[in-house]
């Protein structure tokens, strides 16, 4: 049980822009989903699905998504197109999250989002354990309704997030972790 916790002590998310290859191969992708989809469910409703966009298939994608970019920001210059680009290219693999709520009486809302976000964390931890860098991130594409068509999304259906993952590329920065003393109470 200590490497479990030596694993969940140690992860952190290297920037996406320092992901190279190699990825995960389809084995190990496998593994990272079925590891991600073992979360918290109320009511076994699946409130949540992944879309895998791997390197070789992602170019057409990244088109349209600068193009809605380009259309959502018509005063945005091509350093700032650019820059876009480079957010859905650099990563090896891009798995989106994508949060489905449904209408139940017993599991409000809140709940099946919330499952869509430990899935997302379980994704990077199984990264993390396979030996792979991760890094979840949203920006302008994860709440534009043209994105949202472009990813086939439901009107219940919200982007929680893109992980991207690969090999991470020099040493991880270990940001400064909260003083347990801030955020603990005692009632």
């Amino acid at each position: 049980m200590s490497n479990a916790l030596e694993l969940l002590k140690t992860r952190a998310s290297p920037k996406a822009a320092d992901l190279v290859p190699p990825g995960p191969n389809e084995a190990q992708l496998n593994e990272i989903l079925t590891i991600a989809a073992r979360v918290p469910d109320h009511g076994k409703m699946v409130p949540w699905r992944f879309i895998v966009h791997p390197h070789e298939t992602r170019a057409p994608l990244v088109e349209k998504l600068i193009a809605n970019f380009r259309a959502g920001k018509p005063n945005a210059n091509d350093a700032e197109a650019e820059k876009q680009r480079l957010r859905f290219t650099n990563s090896p693999l891009i798995v989106t999250v994508v949060s489905k709520t449904s209408p139940n009486p017993k599991v409000p809302d809140i709940e099946q989002l919330l499952s869509a976000g430990a899935a997302s964390m379980n994704l990077l931890n199984a990264a993390h354990a396979l030996g792979f860098g991760a890094n979840w991130l949203t920006g302008w594409a994860a709440f534009d309704k043209s994105s949202k068509e472009l990813f086939g999304l439901a009107d219940n259906e919200q982007i929680v997030g893109f992980i991207h993952i690969g090999t991470a590329k020099g040493e991880v920065f270990q940001r400064p972790r909260p003083d347990l003393s801030q955020i603990v109470s005692k009632r």
